[in-house]
């Protein structure tokens, strides 16, 4: 029997009152019902990152950022658009690492007025920077359809399909480019 691969749902918010917990946990569900990788939210205001280019790198939460990643062999990452883009808080996040990111797999879930999707063209750039795999389907959410006064999550049935799509890809993408990963150590 083969290892499970590890996949990292990341919050891609840290504002108060945000709806990613939501959003994120509603994949987590679907995806554990799959029982074919091991999911896990990753909520990047947990890790306390300083802002990037503030600091000496020192601080606990940068490692810990960085271990944890380094643990992963693929991400969901839940954005929402924020003027056209991904939140302040994800870019910095993203920056603190590197190595953490490369030769892995990664689907979006976004959403906003447009389903988020400038903040999801806007991530895929960056993650091939990063020589993150982006996959094809990507799930969309509207703030209008799928949320009851922009701040409850009542996903639509029909995204249904999308993220078990999106999922396949991902672990497909994972497990496919984990051998890269074993013949080259990540260093932090």
């Amino acid at each position: 029997m083969t290892e499970q691969l590890n996949i990292g749902i990341i919050l891609g918010s840290t504002r108060e009152g945000r709806v990613s917990p939501q959003v994120g946990s509603w994949v987590k569900e679907i995806a554990d019902a799959r029982g074919d990788a091991n999911y896990e939210i990753i909520d990047i205001a947990d890790f306390k990152l300083p802002l990037l280019g503030t600091t000496d790198g020192t601080e606990p939460g940068i490692a810990a950022w960085n271990e944890k990643l380094a643990g992963l062999d693929g991400f969901v990452f839940i954005v929402q658009e924020y003027n056209h883009s991904i939140t302040g808080a994800l870019k910095n996040a993203i920056d603190f690492a590197r190595e953490a990111w490369n030769d892995k797999a990664a689907g979006i879930v976004s959403y906003g007025s447009t389903g988020g999707a400038r903040a999801a063209e806007h991530l895929r750039g960056i993650m091939g920077e990063l020589k993150i795999a982006d996959v094809r389907t990507h799930p969309t959410l509207s703030l209008f359809t799928d949320f009851d006064n922009f701040t409850s999550f009542k996903p639509q049935e029909l995204h249904l399909a999308n993220v078990h799509a999106m999922l396949d890809e991902v672990n497909a993408w994972s497990g496919a480019l984990k051998p890269l990963r074993v013949a080259q150590p990540v260093e932090n």
